[in-house]
């Protein structure tokens, strides 16, 4: 899914990265000298769609598995792998990568640019391309799993390394609790999870201490007409004339509806309809996305879209029978850190990395991550997400003097540098790690 901006809001955040590094952090640098470069290459050159990760399961299973004293398992969730790795009596910590890519042609211009094509579980081919930067996350993974099991010394309790599918569509995080992740495997206490970000120079770490990341909700309308001849519409009910007023309608329940302080989006992304020139339809389809800061505002919002599109259509003297279906898929609720756990962890890692590194965060669109689902009220497990730069500062210098734009998440031009990248990543995550089980002694 498409992420929050994050700025580091002064133009110190475009230095270059400048933070104490921890005595781990030798370790990690020589460690992608020697084969995390390359795995993120193999990772980057070969994307995977949602739920159709089988190889890139299949090579962090192994990873994972090289690792002393992990105990791994597959095909949870349906692509979806676990690994355990004990170390005496303590907390239980959960730690997630996301692995999917996005049906996307790379265009980015990289050596290493992906050419891969792959069918989906919707039965269609596309080029497919790691353009939201899932490649860092499950090299990162590797590199702290392997960092873990060297500092056992450092730390006592369970590290759980869930490598999920799907996050692009929202459904993995469910799946993998559906099939028994919480009771299969040992509870977390806490939940802890990153997201690389093109828009956040590396060296960099922004983390919310309430919402990182809105609601989203995938809503499809199918508008029924009566077909009939271009050149005779008033014998027919036009469903695209229709549709196209569900369209400018919607957005009334932004201006007029919702409250001017509370955020909330509802995008068209997709309509469909028709056949040929002078062929009036029988139905045009609409895919919207919905996102929100509030389970009342989404529940506002799909509430209305409902009474918009089916009013319109009854406004045009469609049939009852024949008014439009409103239906609600892939979804995922607000992604809340836990406030307490979000301000220990943020002091933990300006310690540990530097007052520098940790920057405050913003929330600057309506991006979603279904790691909500993880930290489900119902569960009681607090959850901490942060952002870790992506772009190199000269990237976005470059940008701001009217060169090469640094392109957002999802787009066939994003790019990321992985070293620096992954190597904050794994040393924020090995320092949260290490902060939530030490040992009590």
């Amino acid at each position: 899914m498409r992420k929050a901006l994050l700025l580091a809001a002064c133009c110190a955040a475009l230095a270059s990265p400048s933070y104490a590094a921890p005595d781990y952090a030798p370790a990690i640098k020589a460690d992608y000298d020697k084969s995390l470069g390359a795995l993120w290459d193999y990772f980057h050159r070969n994307p995977e769609l949602s739920f159709r990760e089988f190889n890139t399961a299949a090579r962090m299973a192994k990873e994972l598995r090289a690792v002393s004293g992990m105990v791994v398992t597959e095909k949870v969730g349906g692509t979806g792998v676990v690994g355990v790795l004990k170390n005496g009596d303590g907390p239980v910590i959960l730690l997630r990568a996301d692995m999917d890519g996005l049906p996307v042609e790379e265009r980015s211009g990289l050596p290493n640019a992906s050419k891969a094509r792959q069918i989906g579980v919707d039965g269609v081919e596309n080029p497919v391309m790691h353009a939201c930067g899932h490649d860092v996350h499950i090299t990162s993974m590797v590199a702290t799993a392997r960092q873990l099991a060297a500092l056992k010394d450092r730390w006592k309790g369970t590290v759980l390394f869930i490598v999920q599918p799907a996050e692009e569509r929202v459904g993995g995080a469910a799946a993998m609790l559906k099939d028994g992740l919480y009771t299969r495997f040992p509870k977390p206490n806490y939940a802890l999870a990153f997201h690389v970000a093109a828009e956040l120079p590396t060296g960099k770490i922004a983390a919310s201490e309430t919402i990182q990341y809105s609601s989203a909700d995938s809503v499809d309308i199918k508008v029924y007409g009566v077909g009939t001849h271009g050149a005779a519409p008033h014998l027919g009910r036009d469903p695209v004339y229709i549709a196209s007023e569900i369209v400018v309608g919607l957005q009334s329940i932004i201006s007029r509806e919702k409250g001017p302080l509370e955020p909330g989006v509802i995008t068209v992304g997709a309509f469909h309809a028709g056949t040929k020139h002078n062929i009036i339809s029988e139905q045009a389809n609409l895919q919207l996305t919905v996102r929100a800061n509030s389970q009342e505002t989404r529940d506002m919002l799909i509430d209305a879209i409902k009474r918009l599109a089916i009013n319109t259509a009854r406004a045009h003297g469609v049939a009852e029978d024949r008014l439009p279906d409103v239906t609600v898929g892939e979804s995922t609720p607000v992604t809340v850190n836990d406030t307490a756990l979000a301000r220990r962890l943020n002091t933990k890692l300006a310690d540990a990395l530097g007052p520098d590194v940790v920057v405050s965060f913003r929330q600057t669109n309506m991006g979603a991550e279904d790691f909500s689902y993880f930290v489900d009220p119902s569960y009681n497990v607090p959850g901490y997400y942060f952002a870790v730069g992506g772009s190199n500062p000269a990237w976005i210098e470059d940008a701001r003097k009217g060169g090469r734009p640094v392109a957002g998440h999802h787009s066939p031009l994003f790019r990321i540098d992985p070293e620096p990248s992954v190597r904050l990543g794994t040393e924020a995550m090995v320092a949260a790690t290490l902060e939530l089980l030490k040992p009590k002694n």
